[in-house]
């Protein structure tokens, strides 16, 4: 997998911007990415040293629209710990 298919997006919610005071990125990653996958692909795009990776399956949810019922598919989650001093710049000023 190429590095940059492993990063889908990242997530800006009230709780990522909490963890960003900490050195904590969130990242919305490929289903098939491991973890060493995702520090790498980390480095390469934003030149910052990870320390740690912990990875989170989101079930798909079931929504109503009416009779019918829809599912959402699932997706992964990548929490990324930085090294103290790092700071990725695409999340500054959010």
């Amino acid at each position: 997998m190429n590095v940059y298919e492993v990063l889908r997006r990242p997530l800006v919610t009230e709780k990522s911007t909490r963890l960003a005071e900490g050195n904590k990125y969130v990242f919305e990653v490929d289903k098939r990415a491991s973890k060493d996958q995702i520090k790498q692909a980390v480095e390469v795009a934003f030149k910052v040293d990870v320390t740690g990776v912990n990875i989170v399956h989101v079930p798909g949810e079931t929504k109503r629209a009416g009779r019918r019922e829809i599912r959402r598919s699932a997706w992964k989650k990548a929490v990324v710990t930085l090294k103290a001093g790092d700071k990725i710049q695409y999340f500054e000023g959010v």
